[in-house]
């Protein structure tokens, strides 16, 4: 990924940023302790690639998060923001390191490249 596209999701990551301090009367230890909890949705490969993939993507999918975040400030469910924030923020960080959406080929293979030892 290019060193753009990286700053893109870096200024993503620090929007999430600003959105938890602006929307979540959370200590800040509940957006850093949360944050690499939707790397377990890894654990959908304990069945099968495919279905890794499919669990993997669901949890890191831009579009997922904000759908929730848009649900928790319509209906003012405050974990639900938080939790919206928290999906989008850790999507951006992924992205920020090279890690994309997963193909079914592997855990490796995603829609930035191939992850790992070349």
């Amino acid at each position: 990924m290019t060193k753009l596209l990286k700053l893109e999701e870096a200024a993503m990551f620090l929007l999430a940023l600003l959105m938890f301090v602006q929307q979540c009367d959370l200590s800040w230890w509940w957006f850093w302790g949360c944050l690499l909890l939707p790397d377990l949705s890894m654990l959908g490969y304990l069945v099968n690639t495919r279905t890794g993939a499919y669990v993997y993507n669901f949890f890191h999918h831009k579009g997922v998060a904000l759908l929730i975040y848009f649900a928790g400030t319509w209906f003012q469910v405050e974990p639900l923001t938080f939790a919206g924030i928290v999906l989008f923020a850790h999507s951006s960080m992924d992205r920020v390191f090279g890690y994309g959406l997963k193909l079914v080929t592997g855990f490796q293979d995603t829609h930035l490249g191939r992850i790992g030892k070349k």
